[in-house]
């Protein structure tokens, strides 16, 4: 499936230059980062919760600086398809945040995620600061409760994370039939629904 994601960015325009890593959010905003496998999968659960003011797919969790899609999709430097999300913490909580990240991966896959397969799209929350770090654990350990194995989902201390290139932002919303071609090919929503259920993945 990665075959087809390329093709599928391929009728779109050349990349752009990758930007420098995300900055701090302005006060009164906060940032969290999930890795779920596919970024395009990844943006619109979050995207629709309300709170939340922007998602952006990038890499984290590598040791190049400024990696571009070719090289993570290689799986060489280390980083994760993850998405960055800028929220406001007055309207929708980290707790809130965790619950969508987890219906919205297999946390049970320890090889990547649905039908992309290898470290560049495991599942990943990087936390970026203490409180982070517990409340993730503690949902963690409530999932493996509840399937009543562990769970194959990381937490990683978060580092730099790099905005992908400009064609994969919003690629759901700019991008609709491609995107549900993917989406379905892929078998993402078969999957989730076997993992969680019939309920809708935010």
């Amino acid at each position: 499936m990665i075959a087809l994601r390329v093709a599928l960015a391929a009728f779109l325009f050349a990349p752009a230059a990758v930007a420098a890593p995300e900055a701090t959010p302005p006060p009164g905003q906060a940032a969290a980062v999930f890795a779920g496998g596919c970024f395009w999968c990844m943006e619109g659960p979050f995207d629709a919760l309300d709170g939340v003011l922007s998602t952006t797919s990038g890499y984290t969790g590598g040791s190049v600086p400024d990696p571009s899609y070719d090289q993570v999709s290689a799986g060489t430097t280390g980083h994760v398809e993850a998405v960055r999300v800028v929220y406001d913490p007055k309207r929708v909580d980290y707790a809130k945040l965790l619950d969508v990240f987890w219906r919205n991966v297999d946390p049970l896959d320890a090889g990547g995620q649905f039908c992309d397969r290898g470290s560049q799209y495991a599942s990943a929350v990087f936390v970026a600061e203490a409180a982070e770090q517990q409340a993730a654990e503690e949902s963690k350990q409530k999932l493996a409760a509840r399937f009543g194995t562990s769970i194959a989902t990381d937490i990683r201390s978060a580092g730099p994370f790099y905005a992908a290139e400009a064609y994969h932002q919003d690629y759901y919303r700019k991008n609709p039939f491609r995107y549900r071609y993917y989406r379905g090919g892929c078998g993402r929503d078969a999957r989730l629904e076997k993992v969680w259920g019939a309920a809708p993945a935010h």
